[in-house]
């Protein structure tokens, strides 16, 4: 059995209970080096065969999984974050498909929802959106048009764009055209990790800030009104509103 599991965002802790228990029982962990941290390889047992994919190539990992599954052996495949989102592990899955080798995908905590916590922020907020949009910019992958930063802008929504944070002056060109340069926005480097670093600004003044940080890397950005102090109550608490539980007050 080969496992696809989500690491969390970086700190140890947030991997979930699953995903840490498999990890202290796999015979072979294949993790994405340039991103997991390696503190969360401290549960695996003696003898436990280590890989850093941050080397290897699609054939090599999907090699060292089908000797695992020759020799009777658990895989454990991973992956920062929530392994869903832009995880590169549908192409694994496929081929895994194509040899017969069972799997299961263990989800994670993504490190958009640490970034919130980094904030203390609310992405959703009544009145002001109840929309997350989460996007990157173009780059060896590409993106499509009807998926532009500038069209998706538009909707004013909460945007959290990953994979973004070294071309951040042409992001925030593209983000002006939606949003306006007063609009806030958020950088979160290293959400969770010891090194966390949040960089707080307008689209009017994000980039000097960032470019005075030196982030280029391992950041997300999240922009929107969320970000500002003005919305509404939720209607969920409040004491003139009835629901299935719980009786308006007279």
């Amino acid at each position: 059995m080969v496992y696809f599991i989500g690491a969390g965002p970086g700190d140890p802790e947030l991997i979930t209970v699953k995903g840490q228990r498999l990890l202290g029982e796999a015979d072979i962990i294949i993790y994405a080096g340039s991103l997991v941290n390696k503190e969360l390889l401290k549960p695996a047992k003696s003898g436990c065969k280590i890989y850093n994919s941050a080397q290897m190539t699609l054939e090599e990992v999907i090699a060292v999984m089908e000797e695992g599954e020759r020799e009777g052996k658990m895989t454990v495949r991973l992956h920062t974050g929530d392994p869903s989102i832009y995880g590169a592990i549908r192409e694994q899955m496929d081929e895994l498909d194509k040899r017969g080798i069972h799997y299961e995908v263990v989800p994670g905590v993504s490190s958009f929802c640490a970034a919130a916590a980094a904030l203390k922020k609310e992405y959703t907020l009544p009145g002001v959106t109840q929309t997350i949009i989460l996007t990157r910019m173009e780059g060896r992958t590409e993106v499509p048009d009807r998926e532009s930063i500038q069209a998706l802008a538009s909707h004013k929504a909460t945007m959290i764009i990953f994979l973004s944070v070294q071309m951040i002056d042409e992001l925030v060109k593209r983000l002006q055209a939606g949003y306006g340069e007063d609009t806030p926005i958020a950088v979160v480097y290293k959400a969770s990790w010891p090194e966390q670093k949040v960089i707080r600004g307008t689209l009017g003044n994000i980039s000097a800030l960032v470019g005075r940080e030196n982030v280029r890397k391992t950041a997300l950005i999240v922009v929107g009104g969320f970000l500002g102090n003005d919305y509404e109550l939720s209607r969920l608490y409040d004491k003139t509103f009835s629901h299935e539980y719980r009786s308006a007050a007279e």
